[in-house]
C-alpha cells in the first residue's frame, strides 16, 4: 500500500522554523517577490506607476518618481501600518498554513508571543486576503451542492413543561444563519480519484429555493449536472439543469450511483473547525470562516509552501481593509455577507 501524500516527505516543503530563522532583510525579500516578482522594478500604491523607484536602504522605504509619494513593501496591503517586524507575519502565515483544520487565535498567540488582540485581528485579516482573492469563476462538470445551519442551536428548559419545539420557525433563533456550498468534481485519473479542486461557499439566512435558483444560475455552467439531496430548495433546479438526488432518509447513495458526498466532504470539515478550534462563528464574518474551510479542502493536496506561498501572495495583493484597521479601537464590520 503506497503512503499517503500528505505523509510523505514531499508535502513537507515549508517549516515554521525556517521561517523564523530568516532575517529582517530575507523576510523583507521574500514579501517583496511574492508581491512584485524578482526585479528592482516595483509599483507605487497610489499612482500605480511600475519602474525602479527611489529606494531608500536604511528606512527599506521606496519615493515613487511621479507622483513622491514614500511607501515600503506592505503599503497598500492587507498587512498596512504593521507593527510586529515582518518575520513574525511570514510566520503566521506559515502557521496558518499548517493548521489543517484552522487555528483559535489564542492559539496562534501564543505560537508567536503575541497578544490575544494581535492574533485574532492578524487570522482575520489572512482569512479577509482568502476571500477577496477568492475565485468566483462558474463551476462545470458535476457540482455537488448542500447546506448547513449554523448559530442555531436554542438551549432546552430545565423542566420538561417549560420546553418549546425547537423544530417550529418561530422558535428558532434570528441570528441562525445557512452554509450553502458548491463543490465541482474532477474526474479520475487513473485509478485515483481527486474529489474536489474548487468549492464555493455563501451565507444564507435559510436554505430556499429563490437563493438556491439564484446562486445555480450565477456561479454554475450550463449542461452541468448538479447532486442534492431530498430537500425541497432544489426542486427548482430540474427545469434548469440536469439535477440528480439522493433522499438521505432513506439512503447514503441513491440507486443510479447519485451522492451529494464532496458537500457532506466539505462539512466535515467545517464542523471540526467550529467545534474543536473556534467554537463560534460571528455571523459577520462567518463567510469568511466557510470560505477558509474551502480553501483548505481545495489545497489539501497541495505542499505546505505551496499553500504558503499561495497564502502569501493573496495578501500581498489584497488591499488595505478598513474593517480591520482599529478593529479594539471600536472600527468594526456592521453587517453580515449575505450571498442573496
Amino acid at each position: 500500500m503506497s503512503q499517503h501524500f500528505l505523509l510523505s516527505a514531499k508535502a513537507r516543503t515549508l517549516s515554521v522554523r525556517k521561517v523564523m530563522e530568516l532575517t529582517n532583510d530575507q523576510a523583507f525579500q521574500v514579501f517583496k517577490e511574492l508581491r512584485w516578482g524578482e526585479g528592482e522594478e516595483v509599483a507605487c500604491p497610489v499612482c500605480g506607476t511600475i519602474g525602479k523607484h527611489y529606494f531608500q536602504q536604511t528606512r527599506k522605504q521606496w519615493r515613487c518618481k511621479d507622483c513622491n509619494h514614500t511607501f515600503s513593501v506592505t503599503s497598500g496591503t492587507i498587512f498596512a501600518f504593521h507593527k510586529l517586524p515582518l518575520r513574525v507575519y511570514l510566520a503566521a502565515i506559515a502557521i496558518y498554513t499548517n493548521a489543517v483544520k484552522g487555528i483559535s487565535a489564542l492559539q496562534l498567540a501564543r505560537d508567536l508571543g503575541v497578544q490575544y488582540k494581535t492574533a485574532f485581528v492578524l487570522a482575520h485579516k489572512i482569512r479577509e486576503s482568502l476571500m477577496e482573492q477568492r475565485d468566483d469563476e462558474a463551476l462545470s462538470g458535476e457540482i455537488h451542492m448542500d447546506g448547513a445551519y449554523v448559530n442555531g442551536y436554542v438551549r432546552p428548559k430545565n423542566r420538561k413543561e417549560d420546553r418549546i419545539d425547537r423544530r417550529l420557525a418561530v422558535n428558532q433563533r434570528p441570528d441562525k444563519r445557512c452554509v450553502f456550498v458548491m463543490r465541482q468534481r474532477v474526474e479520475t485519473v487513473g485509478d485515483e480519484i481527486k474529489g474536489s479542486n474548487k468549492t464555493l461557499t455563501f451565507i444564507i439566512k435559510a436554505e430556499n429555493q429563490a437563493d438556491v435558483s439564484h446562486l445555480a444560475e450565477s456561479f454554475v455552467s450550463k449542461g452541468s449536472v448538479i447532486c442534492a439531496d431530498e430537500s425541497n430548495a432544489y426542486d427548482v433546479l430540474h427545469a434548469k439543469f440536469d439535477t440528480r438526488r439522493v433522499n438521505h432518509s432513506q439512503e447514503y447513495r441513491a440507486d443510479d450511483g447519485t451522492t451529494n458526498n464532496l458537500a457532506e466532504s466539505y462539512f466535515s470539515r467545517f464542523r471540526r473547525m467550529q467545534y474543536g478550534q473556534t467554537h463560534k462563528f460571528g455571523n459577520q464574518y462567518l463567510a469568511n470562516y466557510a470560505n477558509e474551510a474551502a480553501y483548505r479542502e481545495d489545497t489539501r493536496r497541495w505542499t505546505n509552501g505551496a499553500i504558503f506561498t499561495d497564502i502569501t501572495k493573496k495578501c500581498a495583493h489584497t488591499k488595505t481593509s478598513r474593517d480591520w484597521c482599529g478593529y479594539w479601537q471600536g472600527n468594526k464590520r456592521q453587517e453580515e455577507r449575505l450571498a442573496a
